[in-house]
């Protein structure tokens, strides 16, 4: 009879080959999960239970293996150690022997499979994963013109192996974890030991190692939200990249990268403000185009976060322009105050971009129309909007949609529509006042103690000046101290 016990209290394999059968076809239940399988065999005079999941595993290893095994079988020979003859036939390069039961059924349930043999309290286990998914294409939010066209993917593996091809260095870990109680997601730590802060290695460890969840749904998100604390602060903690380029410079910078299974994006932390609005284009074109895009970007974002409060400004105290500028403003009014036209016009642009987001390719271009069409020309005619809202509305639209970082576009966004609301109800105040909360708020973000405002606040001119100008690569000896690295040299020119 097969012994009763609790899966959670870590069993251990039986020596009885009817036992373990037993046991797991009560843990996995064969006969309704149609997806789970085993495929048993008879080697040396003992039977033998290979266990697999269809879907994660690559079929011609497995059935490779069971040649082998099948082969063996096959000369009749006698041996006293039957586990060792098994051993010595499976023909991979990734075999390891467990004695639990758990760890079985985990590794299985991630594409593995596992090998249990009659008369033995040992099961062996197989790497041969092979995750459905897409190939390394090149992310559709961080294109360049020139330069790499691959990409991260859903398959962690995968990922890994991109961040490897570019670092060739043996200190480079790539340290695997499993979250979810349910789930058992697969999370990569990545950094380059030597370089990266210890002890912000060994915090992100602890934070992944104390997530209680049933699975991790939204994969890299929700732990953005457990390791950094982010509550309601709407601007981006950490940074996302699907470009296995920018990962690996920043991991030669000293920063962490946090690999997500599922997940075509990746986390690096530390991250400043200023981090977000960086693209791998400034370093694919020379250090003067590069910086002159760095500026127009920033110009832009900037621009577009203060264009429609500072206008509407204008427009509700027309007594702070200059008799050269008098011409700012709607010439004519309609029943509809600016301010709820503002209002409405964000609330529009934000619904077409959602609207965008998910519509088909072929209905695009239609989509596109329409809005062209509401928002612009008949919104006008009619007379909801001034034409001058449409600009500013636009124009403030296109700077948005210049960030390279999604999540901060989005946090700008906000913001903005908050000075809004700010300017329209106390008008002057409004926009001070407004304008340095934001600057209080954005100094006073700490993400892993790091200062999110660096290199402003605290002032650090030559790592502002990094900021400020797209300085060429050979000039670069310093890594950024934000991150504190062990090694703060990253290239030595005294041999120059």
């Amino acid at each position: 009879m097969t012994k009763k016990r609790d899966y959670k209290d870590e069993p251990l394999f039986y020596k009885s080959y009817r036992d373990n059968i037993a046991y797991l076809e009560e843990r996995l239940k064969l006969d309704i999960s149609f997806d789970i399988g085993v495929r048993e065999l008879e080697i040396l005079d003992h039977r033998i239970g290979i266990y697999y999941v269809t879907g994660l595993t690559d079929n011609l290893y497995i059935i490779e293996i069971m040649k082998e095994l099948m082969d063996l079988g096959a000369r009749n020979r006698k041996s006293s150690d039957v586990f060792g003859a098994i051993k010595n036939h499976l023909t991979h390069v990734q075999v390891e022997e467990t004695r639990e039961v758990n760890n079985a059924i985990k590794q299985m349930l991630s594409g593995l499979i596992f090998i249990i043999v009659e008369g033995y309290d040992q099961a062996f286990i197989i790497d041969v994963r092979q995750y459905p998914g897409r190939g390394p294409e090149e992310p559709d939010t961080e294109r360049v013109v020139r330069g790499a066209r691959d990409g991260f993917t859903e398959n962690i593996i995968m990922n890994t192996a991109l961040v490897r091809r570019r670092i060739r260095d043996e200190r480079l870990r790539h340290e695997i974890t499993q979250v979810g109680v349910r789930s058992k997601t697969d999370i990569c730590i990545s950094y380059i030991d030597g370089i990266a802060d210890p002890d912000l290695v060994d915090i992100i460890r602890k934070e992944l190692d104390s997530i209680e969840i049933d699975g991790l749904t939204m994969a890299d998100k929700v732990i953005e939200e457990y390791i950094v604390k982010q509550g309601y602060d709407p601007f981006p903690l950490v940074r996302y990249t699907e470009r296995p380029d920018v990962a690996a410079t920043h991991l030669l910078e000293g920063h962490v990268v946090i690999m997500v299974d599922t997940s075509p994006s990746v986390i690096i932390t530390p991250t400043t403000f200023f981090h977000h609005i960086q693209h791998a284009e400034e370093y694919r074109q020379a250090p003067a185009v590069g910086s002159f895009l760095r500026w127009v970007r920033t110009i832009g974002i900037a621009t577009s976060l203060f264009i429609i409060p500072f206008w509407l400004l204008l427009v509700i105290e027309p007594t702070l322009l200059p008799a050269a500028l008098d011409f700012i403003g709607p010439e004519e009014t309609n029943n509809i105050p600016i301010l709820l036209q503002i209002l409405f016009a964000e609330f529009g642009i934000e619904l077409l971009r959602m609207a965008a987001v998910h519509t088909p390719s072929p209905l695009a271009t239609a989509l596109g129309l329409v809005a062209a069409l509401l928002i612009g020309e008949m919104a006008i005619e009619v007379g909801y909007f001034t034409t001058e809202v449409i600009l500013y509305v636009a124009l403030g639209a296109i700077g948005m949609f210049a960030t390279p970082s999604h999540e901060l576009g989005v946090a700008l966004r906000i913001i903005r529509i908050a000075l809004v609301l700010l300017v329209g109800i106390f008008k002057v105040p409004g926009f001070v006042v407004g304008t340095l909360i934001l600057i209080f708020c954005l100094t006073a973000i700490k993400p892993f103690n790091k200062p999110y405002f660096w290199p402003f606040i605290p002032f650090d001119p030559p790592a502002l000046w990094q900021i400020l100008i797209r300085a060429n690569v050979p000039s670069m000896r310093w890594r950024p101290s934000i991150v504190n690295p062990q090694d703060p040299v990253k290239q030595d020119l005294k041999n120059e």
